[in-house]
């Protein structure tokens, strides 16, 4: 999906939640996936990142952890919200958002 000048894998427009699906080659471009995901924040998107191995791997814990995000949406009146820059923790282990 085209945001600006870049291109989400998935969007969803709703929800205002982005889901980057990433490959080996993104441990190299670490610092235009940064200046990407910065602009789509400013856009007002949640963005989510899972390596492929996880999509393919663990499945099951890749669409809880996006369950779990919407139903955390400040549109869904949750007390959960983003946090105030709008990144979370990074982690690489099978089924945890890497970079948000």
């Amino acid at each position: 999906m085209p945001i600006g000048p870049y291109f989400a894998d998935f969007a969803c427009f709703a929800e205002r939640l982005v889901i980057e699906i990433d490959g080996g080659q993104h441990a190299n471009d670490v610092g235009y996936d940064e200046t990407r995901t910065k602009f789509i924040q400013a856009e007002g998107y949640r963005v989510l990142r899972f390596w492929n191995n996880d999509v393919l791997c663990n499945t099951d814990g890749v669409l809880q952890t996006i369950s779990e995000q919407i139903a955390a949406s400040p549109s869904r009146g949750s007390a959960a919200h983003p946090s105030p820059a709008g990144r979370g923790r990074e982690a690489r282990s099978a089924g945890r958002v890497r970079a948000v």
